[in-house]
């Protein structure tokens, strides 16, 4: 039998000292033990399991509509919910109506064929027994960015097509914005003379990087018409709305910021660097 050497020997004693401090403290108990004492005192009864009813639950909002009003204070906005949440079967087949914060007596109405269509930069919004005065805060801040206007309103801000943000312009002259007049159009942003649509709306900044057009320039010209409607009346085929939307329908990767890029190649926007770049893709063209 092999001898035991001096560290063999210290350890052991080392090992039997600190057994005995252990005892004398009271830790002596395993691992195993102590498992079993804290799965013993666990009860085994499963609890209830309660089905929650969501249509009864509250709904919830963000604090930035909840806090925000149309004049800017703290006050909260009436609530606007689909047909389906408030119960009311609707003829998926008929027209959207055009109504928006009316009052509940009021009966709901559609648009006639008779009626002319509204601008896009100038929808049409009914409101009762709303005060319509920007606050001054809000007043003081709004002409502060004329790009795309500082002040957000989930009612009269219009929505750009490109960066889609529903904010008050920063026009100065403009009375649908600054005195909320929903007779006058946003002079902020762009309505296409071909489809008054939602898609031929953009802001001062959206308009400029992304297309290389000044927004005075598209004011005074009574026949500007949006990339839709001039590639669907094919007077440039390439010239199309480079939004992520528009370029996602087109199984196209959405560019994202690359107005640095197309200037540093020479380009006036981002719409003449995709153009470009459709026409050296063209099968057609590469023929000829």
């Amino acid at each position: 039998m092999v001898a035991k050497s001096d560290y063999e020997i210290l350890r052991n004693a080392r090992v039997l000292e600190n057994q005995a401090r252990l005892a004398s403290l009271g830790l002596h108990k395993t691992i195993s033990e102590l498992r079993d004492a804290t799965t013993s005192a666990k009860s085994k009864t499963k609890r209830a399991w309660n089905k929650k009813f969501y249509a009864a639950a509250p709904l919830r909002r963000s604090q930035r509509i909840n806090t925000t009003d149309l004049n800017g204070n703290g006050s909260h906005l009436p609530l606007r919910r689909s047909q389906r949440l408030r119960g009311s079967k609707t003829d998926p087949s008929s027209p959207k109506e055009e109504k928006l914060y009316a009052s509940e007596d009021e009966e709901d109405r559609l648009p006639s064929d008779s009626e002319e269509k509204r601008p896009a930069n100038a929808p049409l919004i009914k409101l009762k027994g709303v005060q319509l005065q920007l606050s001054a805060e809000a007043s003081a801040v709004r002409c502060n960015s004329k790009g795309r206007g500082s002040v957000y309103n989930p009612v009269f801000g219009i929505c750009c097509h490109f960066c889609r943000q529903k904010k008050l312009c920063g026009e100065e002259d403009c009375k649908r914005c600054g005195y909320f007049d929903v007779n006058e159009p946003c002079l902020g942003k762009t309505d296409c003379s071909a489809c008054h649509s939602s898609t031929g709306v953009f802001c001062r900044a959206c308009l400029k990087v992304r297309y290389g057009e000044e927004l005075e320039e598209v004011r005074e010209n009574k026949h500007w018409m949006c990339p839709h409607c001039i590639e669907a009346k094919g007077i440039n085929p390439y010239w199309i709305c480079n939004s992520s939307l528009c370029l996602k329908k087109r199984n196209i990767a959405p560019t994202g910021i690359a107005i640095f890029r197309a200037r540093q190649m020479g380009y006036e926007s981002v719409a003449h660097f995709l153009m470009d770049e459709l026409k050296r893709k063209d099968p057609k063209r590469c023929k000829t």
